[in-house]
């Protein structure tokens, strides 16, 4: 069994977290002072360290495959159909 009780144990993680804390707050300053020193004395740029993140491919707008006579409306054949085309036959409105 423990010989400490709860409350000392809960003190001891409180005086933990505070060394942990301080700890990394100390170790923080000296790895930016580090890479600071690094890009000066390479001239590194902002993109040379956190490079632009990749551009999505732009896949454009589809082009319609159906229109309504009526009103001359477009479907691309994608998503749900809309209703001047909904449980009827499609090839009456191919373009």
């Amino acid at each position: 069994m423990s010989t400490h009780s709860y409350k000392d144990l809960l003190a001891q993680r409180e005086a933990l977290e505070q060394q942990i804390a301080a700890a990394r707050k100390s170790e923080v300053a000296g790895a930016v002072q580090e890479i600071k020193g690094l890009i000066e004395a390479f001239g590194l740029t902002q993109d040379d360290v956190f490079p632009p993140a990749k551009q999505k491919r732009e896949t454009g707008s589809v082009a319609p495959k159906y229109r309504d006579p009526a009103t001359g409306q477009t479907w691309t054949g994608r998503g749900k159909p809309p209703a001047w085309i909904k449980d009827q036959d499609r090839s009456q409105f191919e373009i």
